[in-house]
């Protein structure tokens, strides 16, 4: 049936444009492979039947199998009907896969209806290692878009899109001899799953600008497709998106050079989020300023990154009653305001937009053909909870990376719409809740402030939010005010920057239903290392690193179990600006050497790679020669006054080297009374603070962390 295979190859590369790569790796598996793919469509079984060499052996769902469709095939390939979860079926796979055979199987077990990964069965990995047989992944891209899926009103679907399957190395499952029986099943199952999700990472094409992507998602997701509003209630979609920061980029270009950090000091706004883009689409790199740290820390920031000129807006600066600081800012500074913009826009402004926005591609191919993924795409600024803020530099490929990153562990699709009013400033609330819609197809809200606990919650109910982020303290303070269906139409809730309470958690589980999927991350990292998911979750941690990062555990004295933890990957900065070194990037190293960072965490990963957080180094005192971390006192204090808000922090002493100060908002704090908690809690007495200072309310910063370099100045002062 040689002659059928081959007309199916030409019918199918003339209507999908079928792309093969990596056959060799094919070829280097040898002759007992089990081949594993993500199942995308009806079509998935076809596409490898054509274009795999040999007839291979397909391993196919008993219902599915008796379809009359299904029969035509039998001529090119081998079907075996089987039951992913039936022992029987996959001891009789087995002994077929022992005759040194090439088979297929789909180890989700069905097409995917959430556009990407479902539950990855444990059965294929066990047969894998019973067999011996070397695992060959073949990712599947682009089938989902077509007709033949499942995704009708998930993706927009047509009749022919572009697909292309990709071969990768193959790998063999192995295990210690240590484990059996039924841990046996479930390890090798954990392995598979870990072999497909790499696999969709890592053939997920990084290498873009952000405007590369843009143009993308555009294609795929139609130029119609709404993606971006904001408290104005004027919805915009990828054709109007680009309209109009084509027209502003084109002022912004007459002003600024290319390569410029051009500062912008505006809010969550669809003005902010047009230029950025705007400055992306010329060269420039967007360094967003954070307008809560007054006057010496913006004045900091402007010389770490060597900022001359600043967007920003009149109404907002009026409303943030900055006037006095954009006073001070205009003596070194030019002040560009966006308000004044339109009154330069003349016809050819007007004329290079609309063409660039029809015909995007071909009006932005030379320009964008000098800025490449390594390039800066964005300046950010750490916190500076712990001291003088450094200025991040993240390029292209880190914002695409770790987009794609998680893309392999979150379903995202059209219809969500994502709720961010976490600060534009901040890497959690540009990347993770803002960029990743827009380059995806999904649409964004944004809210000016995230301390509005009363109205956000309405927001949520108006706009039918199907995703919110925020950090512990913002989704305390929602909870508060919510009615108990305000939320009803959320799928996620994502928190960050970050330990999420016990009693935060609980909240929001019985007033509405949510479970909080809490991640880990760092600006430096684009920001997301780990996270939770519907698939991968476990109360405490903070969930399991994305694929594509490597780590090392350096032991700290003191710490049993786990320690500081490095990490290199795609998604790591190309690099720090330092205040006393302005202009010049510092590139990631550590003693592991080029491209690791020093998370300046300490960490412990159990066995399933589930992720959780003791403490910043920083944030571990050492008193009477024991390591006690500062996190882990400020959960056991939130345990027993959990209706207040608490910080330690530690100072020196001659006794004992370094004693624990407690600051906190309950008025009635007493330091006998954490001690009987701590002792029915089986905690040391080490962990329990040695003085106690109440304030009105604790120093937070922007992004609702805890300012600590704050409270050291409120303790040492007084």
């Amino acid at each position: 049936m040689k002659w059928l295979k081959r007309m199916l190859a030409v019918i199918l590369k003339l209507l999908f444009r079928v792309e093969v790569e990596g056959l060799d790796n094919y070829q280097l598996a040898g002759s007992r492979v089990l081949i594993v793919a993500n199942h995308t469509s009806f079509l998935d079984a076809i596409l490898l039947a054509v274009f795999l060499p040999d007839r291979i052996t397909f391993a196919i769902n008993t219902q599915i199998a008796s379809k009359w469709w299904v029969r035509p095939f039998a001529g090119i390939v081998r079907l075996f009907p089987m039951d992913p979860v039936n022992p029987l079926s996959i001891k009789s796979f087995i002994k077929d896969l022992n005759e040194d055979k090439h088979s297929v199987i789909f180890p989700e077990g069905r097409i995917t209806v959430t556009g990407t990964l479902m539950k990855i069965y444990d059965g294929p990995g066990l047969i894998a290692l019973k067999t011996g047989a070397m695992v060959l992944p073949v990712r599947i891209d682009g089938a989902q878009y077509s007709i033949f899926s499942r995704l009708k009103g998930i993706e927009r679907r047509r009749l022919f899109p572009a697909i292309k399957l990709t071969v990768l190395a193959p790998q063999k499952i192995q295990l210690d001899e240590s484990i059996k029986g039924r841990d046996k099943r479930a390890a090798a199952g954990k392995i598979l799953k870990r072999i497909m999700v790499d696999m969709i990472y890592r053939t997920s094409n990084s290498r873009l600008t952000l405007m590369d992507k843009l143009l993308e998602a555009k294609k795929i997701h139609g130029a119609g497709q709404d993606i971006l509003e904001d408290i104005e209630r004027q919805p915009l979609n990828y054709r109007q998106l680009l309209l109009k920061i084509s027209v502003l980029s084109q002022l912004m270009k007459k002003e600024t050079h290319s390569g410029d950090a051009i500062g912008l000091l505006l809010p969550n706004t669809n003005a902010t989020v047009l230029s950025f883009l705007a400055l992306q689409s010329i060269g420039r790199v967007p360094a967003m300023l954070n307008y809560t740290v007054g006057y010496k820390g913006l004045l900091s920031a402007l010389e770490t990154a060597q900022i001359k000129i600043i967007y920003t807006s009149k109404r907002f600066i009026e409303l943030a009653k900055m006037d006095d600081l954009i006073a001070l800012l205009k003596e070194d500074i030019k002040i560009v305001y966006l308000e004044d913009l339109p009154a330069r826009i003349d016809w050819k402004n007007k004329l290079y937009g609309l063409l660039s926005s029809l015909l995007s591609e071909i009006f932005y191919a030379p320009q964008w053909s000098k800025i490449t993924p390594d390039d800066p795409a964005v300046i950010l600024f750490t916190s500076g909870s712990e001291g003088v803020p450094k200025g991040v530099v993240l390029s292209h490929q880190n914002l695409i990376s770790n987009m794609h990153q998680l893309g392999t562990k979150i379903d995202f699709n059209k219809n969500d719409v994502i709720l961010n009013a976490l600060p534009l400033f901040h890497s959690f609330g540009l990347s993770t809740a803002t960029l990743v819609a827009i380059l995806n197809g999904m649409k964004v809200f944004l809210y000016p402030s995230p301390l509005h606990y009363r109205i956000i919650p309405e927001v949520a109910y108006d706009i039918n939010a199907t995703m919110l982020f925020g950090t512990n303290t913002f989704l305390k303070g929602y909870a508060k005010y919510a009615h108990n269906y305000d939320f009803y139409s959320i799928r996620y809730v994502c928190a960050g920057a970050e330990a999420v309470q016990k009693e935060t958690r609980t909240i929001y589980a019985e007033k509405f239903g949510l479970r909080i999927l809490e991640g880990y991350g760092a600006t430096e990292t684009s920001p997301v290392i780990s996270m939770n998911t519907p698939i991968d979750y476990q109360t405490g941690s903070v969930g399991v690193l994305l694929p594509g990062i490597a780590y090392q555990l350096k032991p700290v004295a003191g710490i049993e179990r786990g320690g500081q933890l490095f990490i290199k990957g795609d998604n790591v900065m190309k690099g720090y600006l330092r205040n006393e070194n302005p202009g010049v990037l510092e590139p990631a190293t550590s003693e592991y050497g080029d491209g690791w960072y020093d998370t300046g965490d300490i960490v412990d990963i159990d066995g399933d790679g589930f992720v959780f957080i003791k403490g910043r180094v920083k944030r571990f005192a050492k008193i009477g020669g024991e390591m006690v971390s500062l996190a882990m006192v400020e959960k056991m204090v939130q345990q027993c006054w959990p209706d207040y808000e608490h910080a330690v922090i530690s100072i020196p002493d001659q006794a004992k080297g370094e004693q624990l100060i407690l600051v906190t908002t309950y008025q009635e704090a007493e330091r006998k009374a954490l001690s009987v908690f701590a002792k029915a809690q089986k905690i040391g007495e080490l962990n329990i603070p040695k003085q106690i200072k109440t304030i009105d309310k604790l120093p937070v910063l922007g992004t609702g962390k805890t300012d600590y370099t704050e409270l050291d100045k409120i303790v040492l002062n007084e």
